[in-house]
């Protein structure tokens, strides 16, 4: 493991590049021991290890592009020297990275699995505190517009109680970006041991959140320090709810359209 990582750090720009033979290879190490060494450092495999250093790379250096017809820095931390549209420009721009990266990051036959748990469940509850509350919050009011059994928590002395009353027909799912908030980390633990199937929607692909989930949605969001904890990764979560929900809305479509139009007309004239 050590040849590994000599590698990657005597050229990590290098590094990132290669495939997990070509890594193995220039190591004169094994692919298995490569999955060894990304897993010892907390990834899922080299795919996720690979896609953590790329993004710490661009963080680091900077990445320039074409944005809204201004030349930006992708990965420039904001500057209290920035004028107001290099502001625009950076945090229009880490929040467009940040879904695109993310949808990059999903794993198909995961986003197909949670789908089809959380349109055939009996009773659906989202968890989530802070700036993650918003995410569970918008993902129980998008499922409960189109018939889901949906509730929402951001409150452990609320949100604990409710999942211990799930059951094997029941879906819980977590939102953490750090995966490691331990009022989401308890309740799926709590959920899962009541036989509900588990999902977690965090940044941090081996976390003591993904260890409770059944399923793991993976963001993926660079913060920087202005913006830490607030905006990207924020985005990035409520990104992955729309594709949950747009995912079970197909699945439903017909009682869904007809669920939306009620919903709507209902709270139409409160509209000035």
């Amino acid at each position: 493991m050590v040849r590994i990582a000599d590698v990657i750090l005597d050229d990590p720009e290098r590094a990132v590049g290669l495939s997990i033979a070509d890594l193995a290879t220039a190591a004169g190490t094994s692919q298995a021991t490569v999955v060894r060494l990304a897993r010892q450092v907390g990834f899922s495999g080299y795919r996720d290890f690979r896609f953590a250093l790329r993004g710490d790379l661009e963080f680091a250096r900077g990445r320039r592009v074409l944005f809204a017809g201004e030349d930006t820095d992708i990965g420039a931390d904001l500057s209290p020297t920035d004028n107001l549209a290099e502001t625009v420009r950076k945090v229009a721009l880490a929040d467009t990275q940040a879904v695109a990266d993310t949808a990059a990051r999903i794993d198909l036959g995961v986003l197909a699995r949670v789908v089809d748990a959380v349109a055939q469940a009996r009773q659906i509850v989202t968890f989530g505190v802070g700036a993650s509350a918003f995410a569970a919050m918008d993902l129980q009011q998008k499922l409960a517009r189109i018939g889901r059994a949906a509730t929402s928590y951001v409150d452990a002395h609320q949100g604990l109680p409710a999942v211990a009353l799930l059951g094997n027909e029941d879906v819980a799912i977590g939102i953490s970006d750090s995966g490691r908030t331990i009022d989401v980390v308890d309740a799926l633990t709590i959920a899962g041991d009541r036989g509900a199937t588990t999902v977690a929607i965090t940044n941090a692909s081996r976390s003591a959140l993904t260890e409770a989930a059944d399923h793991t949605l993976l963001t993926a969001a660079q913060e920087s320090t202005f913006r830490s904890g607030a905006t990207a990764s924020r985005i990035a979560q409520l990104s992955l709810v729309d594709i949950v929900f747009v995912g079970v809305a197909q699945r439903h479509y017909d009682s869904a359209r007809e669920s939306l139009s009620l919903t709507r007309r209902a709270v139409q004239d409160r509209r000035i």
